[in-house]
C-alpha cells in the first residue's frame, strides 16, 4: 500500500539535531504558548493537564511553574518522566516531546519566570511558598511543520488538488537536542 509520503514528489522528512532541534522546539512552543503536560498518573489523577510554558532556554529545556501541592508535582516526585504535546497553528507547528522533569524552588528562577497574572494561581505573589519550578529536559521528540509557511502550503495544496498531485509543503522528523 502506498503511503502519502510515497506520493509526495518533494522531500518531506528532516531529522534535526543540536541547535536546529532547539530552534524548532523554541519556534513551535512560542507559537503554541500552552500545551498538554503528561505525567505518569497516580490514583485519582488523569496525568494530563494544559500548561503554559514560561520559557524555552538555549538548551531546549522547557520551564513551567506549578503548585507544590498539586497532583502533577506529586506524580513528578514519583516518576520524572513527562510527555509534552503542542499545536502552534491551525495547519502546522505540531510538536511531541518526551523528557525528564526536575523540580526546584529557586527564587531567582521564579522571579525570572514570573508575571503578575500568575497571582491568579499563586495568591501570595512570586514569594508564594507553593510555587515549584519544573524544568523539562527533552530526551526525544518529533515535529510536523511546513517548509515555507502557511500561505505557500495553502497554495501548494490548492494547486495539487487541481492537478491531482500531492503537493504537500509539510516537513517532519525527529528532534535530537
Amino acid at each position: 500500500m502506498d503511503s502519502i509520503n510515497q506520493n509526495q514528489p518533494e522531500q518531506n522528512h528532516e531529522d534535526l539535531h543540536g541547535p536546529k532541534a532547539v530552534a524548532e522546539i523554541q519556534t513551535i512552543v512560542r507559537k503554541a504558548e500552552n500545551g498538554f503536560f503528561c505525567t505518569v498518573p497516580m490514583a485519582g489523577s488523569r496525568g494530563t493537564r494544559p500548561m503554559n510554558v514560561r520559557q524555552v532556554d538555549d538548551q531546549g529545556h522547557l520551564w513551567f511553574l506549578a503548585a507544590n501541592d498539586s497532583h502533577q508535582v506529586q506524580e513528578l516526585q514519583r516518576d520524572p518522566s513527562v510527555k509534552l504535546y503542542f499545536h502552534g497553528s491551525q495547519h502546522s507547528d505540531f510538536l511531541y516531546l518526551e523528557g525528564r522533569a526536575t523540580l526546584s524552588a529557586h527564587k531567582a528562577k521564579i522571579a525570572e519566570l514570573w508575571e503578575p497574572v500568575l497571582k491568579t494561581w499563586f495568591t501570595g505573589g512570586q514569594d508564594d511558598p507553593r510555587i515549584t519550578v519544573i524544568e523539562v529536559a527533552p530526551t526525544e521528540g518529533y515535529y510536523w511543520d511546513t517548509k515555507h509557511g502557511g500561505m505557500v502550503a495553502g497554495i501548494k495544496m490548492l494547486v495539487g488538488a487541481a492537478i491531482g498531485v500531492t503537493l504537500d509543503d509539510s516537513i517532519e522528523g525527529t528532534l535530537d537536542v
